[in-house]
């Protein structure tokens, strides 16, 4: 079953790297009574997310806080030192963009993973972007291609929100 606007998010664990290295995020404490933007991409480093996608949320984080979002965060199946190294590579963790790596478990629990073989992408998650209230999906923007970043960068979800 594929996540749709209306669900409440799965409970699942994400990870970060904190201060003693890889630590667990549960999906509930991360979104209760709180509002976040969620996105993800299919991988860090590759072309569409490094020069589209992260950085459509680099330029509009501002305007998300200005609308009462708490905390604007990018998920991608790929382990905690990639997802900080790249945070850093692409500005989005000094821009206050939170790096969250997916063993897959999320990806699998929202219906939204796919395989991109030709490329070496195996059980990566599908382009989107969300928009959660208190663990509820009120806007869900899903791309219909991994290399394609129009309905689910910053500037698109800023509008519908």
């Amino acid at each position: 079953m594929t996540i749709s606007a209306g669900d409440k998010l799965p409970e699942a664990n994400l990870i970060r790297l904190g201060a003693n290295g890889p630590e667990a995020v549960s999906t509930g404490a991360l979104t209760k009574g709180r509002k976040v933007v969620i996105f993800a991409v299919p991988g860090a480093f590759t072309p569409t997310c490094h020069s589209a996608h992260v950085p459509s949320f680099v330029r509009t984080i501002d305007q998300f806080k200005a609308k009462g979002v708490d905390e604007v965060v990018c998920v991608a199946v790929n382990d905690v030192f990639v997802m900080k190294a790249w945070g850093e590579a692409t500005g989005a963790t000094a821009a206050g963009i939170t790096m969250l790596s997916d063993a897959g478990d999320y990806t699998k629990a929202l219906g939204l993973s796919f395989d991109g073989a030709a490329a070496g992408l195996i059980g990566r998650s599908k382009r989107y972007a969300m928009y959660v209230v208190d663990g509820v999906v009120e806007k869900l923007q899903l791309e219909a291609s991994p290399g394609v970043c129009e309905i689910s960068g910053g500037e698109a979800l800023l509008a519908e929100i």
